[in-house]
């Protein structure tokens, strides 16, 4: 598969570290594209649920993958998230063209574009709110666990794969409302600083749609998530799109997952010349 020529990709929400993460199907992505910027837009590594005990080879091939890209002047933003907060002690630092930060405001083709997690919003991942968020945060994994055994049984039958945790949202009217608030706040602050883009990622619901109010109107974009929608955003002649993910289109150029088996040659510390003295000894008893 030849790599698509891109000038600006945001991607969000890997939550490397946890089991819902499609490691794989990032790599392919990665390795089908070509940007000249890729925004990591929070949540990339999931330090909340990161376990010493649970980090796989096809996680680290995405590190793997983010690194060539800087290696061949793909310049990389990574904008902290509520899930890798810890990083944020190091914002605001810069090596080569890898740069960590909060948030960014890009000029793209003379449109001003603000990119930023969107955790601000959000009160449950601040305060003693913090904790039960990160307990639903390890119910959540499980869930996702349970689901992706129940998906591989379906695909074994031929049926079509299911979200479980898409039907939760969609079914809690509660959980619709708090994510039209979060757009619509996200839009209306972008309209005040006078934006013409306002990207986000979080609430792991690819959008792309124009808010309007009587102060203006702004473009509001999400770049979803790589553990229900796995998508991304990408911008390329004057417009910004969604991609999905589809594992029909990568079945070709399917990367492989590479194994840390290796056969190590068979040691042998005994020179010629140590060998013949312990005959000689063995010769002498």
């Amino acid at each position: 598969m030849d790599k698509r020529p891109l000038d600006v990709v945001v991607m969000s929400d890997l939550h490397l570290g946890t089991y819902g993460c499609h490691a794989t199907e990032i790599v392919n992505y990665l390795k089908s594209i070509q940007p000249q910027i890729l925004v990591l837009n929070g949540d990339i590594i999931d330090i909340w649920q990161f376990n010493k005990r649970y980090f796989p080879v096809s996680h680290m091939q995405v590190i793997k993958e983010i690194m060539n890209m800087l290696s061949k002047g793909t310049r990389v933003i990574y904008i902290t998230g509520n899930h890798d907060e810890s990083l944020r002690r190091y914002s605001d630092m810069q090596m080569g063209n890898f740069q960590l930060t909060d948030k960014v405001v890009m000029e793209i083709n003379g449109k001003m574009t603000w990119i930023f997690h969107g955790d601000v919003f959000d009160a449950t991942t601040k305060g003693s709110a913090k904790l039960l968020a990160k307990l639903g945060g390890h119910g959540y994994d499980l869930l996702i666990l349970i689901n992706s055994f129940i998906n591989w049984c379906l695909k074994a039958m031929g049926r079509e794969k299911m979200s479980f945790s898409k039907k939760v949202k969609n079914s809690v009217k509660k959980a619709v409302s708090w994510i039209g608030d979060f757009e619509q706040t996200a839009a209306e602050l972008a309209i005040e600083k006078k934006y013409d883009y306002v990207i986000c990622g979080h609430i792991h619901q690819p959008q792309k749609r124009e808010v309007v109010t009587e102060d203006g109107s702004v473009m509001y974009l999400n770049s979803g998530d790589w553990i229900e929608n796995l998508t991304a955003l990408e911008y390329r002649q004057n417009e910004w799109t969604i991609f999905q993910y589809n594992e029909k289109d990568f079945v070709k150029a399917k990367a492989p997952v590479v194994t840390m088996d290796k056969k190590l040659p068979k040691l042998n510390v005994l020179t010629d010349e140590v060998a013949l003295f312990i005959h000689s000894l063995a010769l002498q008893s």
